[in-house]
């Protein structure tokens, strides 16, 4: 009886230590449940950072220039502003045979002309920089417009005053010049076009926005509700009238009659009036 217990004794204590020195596999984590009130993120996305959106014309559209296109006009502009200032330097204006007053006042005149093609070039090479920049490009046309009239009654003179060869060769830089003008003015137009129609899109989709937040508004904060007059009720001191302004008032009391203690209607006893 005593070796059956111990022999039970022993498996029961060998089963203890093997269920001991197994690993035991952990239960995964359940991931957490959001509560179902719970908005779900989204990903916000900075707009501001964004850059202008790119003009982007349809293949084949009248008057649009590639900026690739554009650069190389305003090259071609830059030759010709480049041709007009080496023809400016071969002008003798003291060699001519003409008054004081006249040259003075040709000498103003092509001042005029190197300060109107200074502004010219500026403003090209800004818009040479950005060719998608409308106002840059009306300010380049408008410039070469100060420049042409000048330039013309330049060619004027110098054929007049010096000799008509070198008047020819203002005259062709003249309408080099005019003709780049020209093959720039439909590039512009488009680019104007665009952005008016940008705006006018822009000022439709404002005014439907404020149509539906107007609609979607409607009623949810109810009447206005009428309010009582109240009279107002105002704190502070009393102002005591000046001594001043007291008098007259006293006097008009004091020079006031005494009212008569008779009744109206009745006449006093006839022997009262002879006592009298």
């Amino acid at each position: 009886m005593k070796s059956l217990f111990l022999a039970w004794f022993v498996a029961v204590y060998s089963l203890n230590v093997w269920a001991q020195s197994t690993p035991q596999k952990t239960p995964s984590p359940r991931p957490p449940t959001a509560p179902a009130s719970q908005e779900i993120e989204t990903e916000k996305i900075d707009v501001s950072k964004a850059g202008p959106a790119p003009v982007n014309a349809p293949a084949g559209t009248t008057g649009y220039l590639e900026p690739e296109q554009v650069k190389a006009l305003l090259h071609k502009m830059w030759l010709a502003h480049y041709r007009i200032n080496d023809l400016l330097a071969q002008v003798h204006v003291d060699r001519w045979k003409i008054p004081e007053a006249t040259r003075k006042s040709f000498g103003l005149s092509l001042e005029s002309l190197h300060t109107a093609l200074n502004s010219e070039e500026n403003w090209r090479s800004q818009f040479e920089a950005r060719p998608d920049s409308l106002y840059l490009g009306f300010q380049t046309y408008v410039a070469i417009s100060s420049v042409l009239p000048r330039l013309e009654g330049l060619s004027h003179s110098v054929a007049q005053y010096e000799n008509p060869s070198s008047g020819g060769q203002y005259s062709q830089a003249a309408n080099q010049l005019f003709d780049l003008q020209q093959a720039l003015e439909p590039h512009l137009a488009f680019l104007m076009k665009n952005q008016d129609g940008l705006l006018l899109a822009s000022q439709t989709n404002l005014a439907s926005c404020q149509n539906e937040l107007g609609f979607a508004e409607h009623n949810k904060e109810g009447r206005a509700t009428p309010m009582k007059n109240i009279v107002p009720v105002f704190k502070g001191h009393r102002r005591t009238p000046h001594p001043a302004a007291e008098a007259p008032a006293a006097n008009k009391k004091e020079s006031k009659p005494a009212a008569s203690t008779s009744k109206p209607g009745t006449k006093a006893p006839a022997g009262a009036e002879q006592k009298k």
